[in-house]
């Protein structure tokens, strides 16, 4: 009837007068407001995850720049006891 969507092909639906098998599982009385609520729902929860992806890269970027400072800073000095250890052992003839 108006307002209700079919079953998608293949998608089993909630045991008889038992609840939904999934929180996003739609009963078939469904009205179009409902529809539309839980669309916008999911439209929110979307919104959320995005600005959330957005930030979790945002730490990636400043994890890998501190990171590449790091091993930029290891580097240097490993560079210092390379040469303080050749200089040291020039000094006592080794």
């Amino acid at each position: 009837g108006p307002g209700r969507l079919p079953a998608a092909v293949g998608e089993e639906g909630p045991v008889e007068g038992g609840p939904p098998d999934h929180s996003y599982s739609l009963s078939s009385g469904t009205t179009s407001e409902e529809l539309l609520r839980k669309l916008n729902e999911q439209r929110d929860i979307i919104a959320l995850l995005e600005v959330k992806m957005k930030e979790m890269k945002g730490s990636i970027r400043r994890l890998r720049l501190a990171e590449a400072q790091l091993r930029e800073e290891i580097r240097e000095k490993d560079r210092l006891l390379h040469a303080a250890s050749a200089g040291t052992r020039k000094r006592h003839g080794l």
